[in-house]
């Protein structure tokens, strides 16, 4: 197993989060609002003394990828690769989406249906937003895309079984989305301590960015990829 440094800034919250062989070891979390330059750094400096205090080496730092925040993004990944290069270490980038839905794939069997579908939200403006549809294990079952969120969104999947709407763009979508399928979770965010056992599968796999050249997936492409008539 190994020591993983995860960084989570998509959003409002910031969050950092050490993990060793399977288990969170130290978290930080700032839901105070977009602090990130001001909290960023302190809980990183915090992270990496823990680490060291106790003779841990680092084996990688992950950091959420997007969609979200350009300048969210822009300073958590900034901040990953400081690490990565001052450390020597590689860097692994995980889909803030797939962040979101491990809250939910904790429940236990009672909670969560087996043929559920999780349908993570990231809000845009108005009825704007970035989302996926997974499966519980994490299978795409509709790819990562921009939605103006109607009536019929989602149709397809909510005929076929339950589906769990959760993010912060969920939220706006309750009175458009009506489907008896429908449920929404309230208060999910993506959160570094969350990030922990993706990382760890990136890890296994020897899932690697090149830290030069890695850019997250800024919420402004998105947008910018909207038609006119819509924006």
């Amino acid at each position: 197993m190994s020591c993983v440094l995860n960084i989570e800034t998509s959003t409002s919250v910031c969050s950092v989060a050490a993990s060793q062989d399977g288990q969170v070891i130290c978290v930080k979390e700032d839901f105070s609002g977009p602090s990130h330059a001001v909290s960023l750094g302190v809980f990183v400096d915090e992270a990496l003394s823990f680490i060291d205090s106790h003779a841990i080496p680092l084996d990688a730092v992950a950091v959420s990828r997007g969609p979200g925040s350009y300048t969210g993004l822009r300073i958590g990944v900034s901040m990953a690769k400081g690490v990565c290069y001052g450390r020597g270490v590689p860097l692994i980038g995980i889909p803030t989406l797939e962040v979101m839905c491990v809250p939910l794939l904790l429940r236990t069997e009672n909670e969560l249906e087996e043929d559920a579908l999780l349908c993570p939200m990231i809000d845009a403006r108005r009825m704007e937003v970035y989302a996926a549809v997974y499966d519980r294990a994490l299978n795409v079952r509709r790819a990562v895309a921009a939605e103006i969120v109607d009536e019929n969104s989602y149709r397809e999947f909510l005929d076929a079984g339950p589906v769990y709407f959760f993010g912060n763009g969920a939220a706006k979508c309750r009175d458009r989305i009506t489907h008896p399928n429908a449920r929404f979770v309230d208060d999910v965010h993506p959160l570094a301590r969350m990030m922990m056992p993706l990382a760890e599968k990136a890890m296994a796999r020897g899932d690697f960015e090149d830290t030069a050249y890695f850019e997250p997936f800024y919420l402004k492409e998105f947008v910018a990829s909207l038609p006119k008539k819509l924006l």
